[in-house]
């Protein structure tokens, strides 16, 4: 496996590869859609090695809430406060895996990225192991390894036990670190002989910026959005995947063979106007969500911007932080939907973020695609592209997987013609191939999600799986929708895809 050999970058070729990287997807911009202006592609022109997949994640897809000694985490705090609907059957995948595995085969997946549910293998969140808990992950991974599936298995993906969020705060509190490597050893332990690729927190950056605001009951939680801040429970969780990271490396990973990295959440950023307040407000936006993670990751230390804007407030990394942080990944996971806007503002302090109040940015979601709105993400492919030359310019090229991308409809019966979803999904393998043939080191691609599952954004009223699932029905039946018949397709090698004609034809498997 391939792992970062960090080095120094003065800020002045920070500055200039900021730029650069900047000109380059402008142009892309002006032209249009990238994968509308791809040429013909199928799966043989990406490398033999690059992984196709797709992914869930324990709460929104296993169900079997309070069954064999699984306890509340606080996904499950969320669910229940927020919506009427919650994750407590959702598609009942405890019960019904070795069905999906078999959809799962039939789709033509090289991979399945699932995630561990921390609250059912270790109920208090230390201590014990639940033996059911352990044996259902163990016939889970079994059986996708029995049928020619790789498993990718993320260990945190927004289910803290709620133990530990009720005793010391969870990531608000130094103690997660221990608690976090304690479990992940155990994971190593169990399943490291069959899997070759652990995640250790998904989404580790939005976690940090909400994680104490959503992630729990809200009437149980006397913080908010205006008033969270987020640099102490990030720097937890920096220092719990770290710590994680080395613990692998020291013990499991030369006999086990496997990769560790972690997944960020990533938006293309833009300037809203050409103004220089708006440029200076992209750049910010990078520093806050992106480079508050990567750069401790790779140099070892908060980027100076940051350390100067948030003051006391940030957290001090340590000679000994420094040296566990440096270099702790052989890998990245990026979830990416699409771009925003980044606009200079400085209205309305009072009802912002802590973030947003550090940046002096809004961000402004173009095309619609407002999440909060419930509608779609915008099909802005080249909007990938930039993100991995972003990532390609300023962090050295590091070995990448694309975890989560993927478009909402409306979760109906109607949801299986999903049409927009197919150019979705289309255009953005078909930029993906463009970034790989411009330098990239994007090494596989995971649509979200495979089946449709209790959405933390949308709940069941808007769905991304390539399977409908009728939550209506006592058996919940797995429908393939038309996205799924195409990705399915592209995978067997049956077809080359025309951008151009594929959005307009109905795509049938051969």
């Amino acid at each position: 496996m391939t792992r970062v050999n960090p080095r120094r970058m003065s800020s002045l070729s920070v500055a200039i590869s900021f730029i650069l990287v900047h000109i380059c997807v402008g142009i892309l911009f002006c032209v249009g859609k990238v994968g509308a202006n791809t040429k013909e592609y199928n799966r043989d022109d990406f490398p033999p090695d690059f992984i196709f997949g797709a992914g869930s994640s324990a709460y929104q897809v296993e169900g079997a809430a309070s069954e064999d000694g699984r306890t509340a985490s606080t996904a499950d705090g969320y669910a229940h406060g927020s919506f009427a609907d919650n994750g407590d059957v959702s598609c009942d995948q405890y019960h019904k895996y070795k069905e999906d595995v078999q959809l799962m085969v039939d789709t033509g997946l090289d991979a399945y990225r699932l995630s561990i549910s921390w609250s059912r293998l270790i109920p208090n969140g230390r201590g014990p192991i639940n033996p059911k808990g352990l044996e259902y992950y163990n016939n889970l991974i079994n059986e996708l390894i029995n049928n020619g599936i790789q498993p990718y298995v993320t260990l945190l993906h927004q289910d803290l036990p709620f133990a530990l969020e009720e005793e010391y705060g969870g990531f608000s509190s130094p103690r997660i670190v221990e608690d976090f490597t304690a479990y992940a050893n155990v994971c190593f332990r169990e399943f490291g002989d069959r899997v070759q690729h652990w995640t250790t927190i998904n989404e580790a950056n939005l976690f940090g910026l909400i994680l104490n605001v959503v992630w729990k009951e809200p009437s149980k939680s006397n913080v908010t959005l205006e008033n969270y801040d987020p640099y102490l429970p990030g720097h937890h969780a920096l220092l719990a995947h770290a710590s994680a990271v080395k613990l692998y490396r020291n013990y499991h990973q030369a006999k086990q063979h496997g990769s560790i990295g972690i997944s960020l959440y990533t938006y293309y950023f833009v300037p809203f106007s050409n103004s220089a307040e708006d440029q200076l407000a992209t750049q910010r936006s990078y520093t806050f969500f992106i480079d508050w993670f990567m750069h401790p990751l790779i140099y070892g230390d908060y980027p100076k911007v940051i350390k100067r804007i948030v003051g006391p407030r940030l957290p001090i990394v340590t000679k000994s932080d420094s040296e566990l942080l440096k270099g702790s990944f052989d890998f990245i996971g990026l979830n990416y939907y699409t771009f925003v806007m980044a606009k200079y503002d400085l209205s309305h302090l009072e009802t912002k973020t802590t973030s947003e109040r550090d940046m002096n940015t809004i961000w402004i979601y173009a095309n619609g695609g407002d999440p909060q709105k419930k509608e779609p993400f915008a099909n802005t492919p080249w909007a990938l592209q930039g993100v991995l030359e972003h990532f390609k310019q300023l962090y050295n090229n590091p070995p990448l997987f694309i975890y989560e991308n993927g478009q909402s409809t409306n979760c109906s019966t109607t949801s299986v013609d999903d049409f927009s979803r197919v150019e979705y999904l289309r255009d953005h393998v078909g930029s993906l191939l463009e970034s790989l043939r411009n330098g990239s080191n994007v090494k596989g691609y995971f649509a979200w999600s495979f089946l449709d599952v209790f959405e933390f954004m949308y709940g069941y009223e808007r769905s991304f799986g390539l399977y409908y699932v009728n939550f209506s029905d006592v058996d919940l039946g797995r429908y393939p929708k038309q996205s799924q018949k195409w990705y399915s397709t592209f995978l067997k090698r049956s077809i080359t895809i025309a951008p151009e004609l594929a959005s307009q034809q109905e795509v049938h498997v051969i």
